[in-house]
């Protein structure tokens, strides 16, 4: 049975763009047919099992992922921290703030992290729709399971991307995050991208809620953690 982007998208709850990225990055088997990409059904189940992913809906049955069985949002996101009034130009700036503060991480890791950040397509900005989009590392490190951040960045115009966003809202708001490793990698990116995609969290933002009843909603679906700052940037 073969499948088209959009119904990979659906059931990994997922942008057809970070699908792309999937293609571009993760090796996702598919097959090019007169200008669109089709995917075997038990290709992309072998390939989304070997990657720790979990369906959405659809194809594959659920599973107990990498990140979804040991790991914890709210920490993370106090690691990286809410940042708000961040210009566009100050936005290389911003993560390598975050990059600096990444915990379970030596300094000459993260030296590496922060140059691969300002190098030319250092960075990959996956939109989710309505505003959102996930920037994370282009290229994947093993980091160590005690590594990894999320941060919450609200930008006060929208960012310039190489590409139009999907459904054309502009994108102010971001969640860059480092993961520990390429198969987590994966996990945290589909789970961001379903948090972002619909729901409370996604509401929250939207509204401008304060930085504690955005960390107290992320904390529902995990063991709330103790801890963590939160950090504005300054003109």
């Amino acid at each position: 049975m073969y499948l088209n982007v959009v119904q990979i998208a659906e059931s990994f709850g997922v942008s057809e763009k970070v699908v792309e990225d999937w293609i571009r990055n993760e090796g996702l088997p598919h097959i090019p047919d007169r200008g669109r990409l089709l995917f075997d059904r038990a290709q992309v189940a072998d390939w989304a099992t070997a990657h720790g992913l979990a369906a959405q809906a659809g194809f594959l049955a659920p599973a107990t992922s990498a990140v979804a069985g040991g790991w914890r949002l709210e920490p993370l996101l106090r690691a990286g921290g809410i940042w708000r009034d961040v210009t566009p130009e100050q936005l290389t700036l911003v993560l390598g703030r975050v990059v600096a503060a990444l915990p379970g991480a030596t300094p000459p890791v993260r030296q590496l992290l922060a140059q691969r950040l300002r190098a030319p397509g250092g960075v990959t900005t996956a939109p989710v729709g309505g505003g959102f989009a996930l920037p994370h590392m282009s290229t994947r490190v093993a980091l160590g399971r005690d590594s990894g951040t999320v941060a919450l960045v609200l930008l006060t115009e929208p960012m310039k991307l190489p590409e139009p966003p999907p459904d054309d809202v502009p994108v102010t708001r971001l969640m860059f995050f480092i993961a520990p490793s390429p198969r987590a990698h994966l996990d945290l990116l589909g789970r961001l991208s379903r948090s972002l995609s619909r729901g409370g969290l996604r509401e929250l933002i939207i509204q401008g809620a304060p930085d504690e009843e955005i960390f107290k909603l992320v904390a529902a679906g995990d063991v709330a953690a103790p801890g963590g700052s939160t950090q504005e940037v300054k003109a």
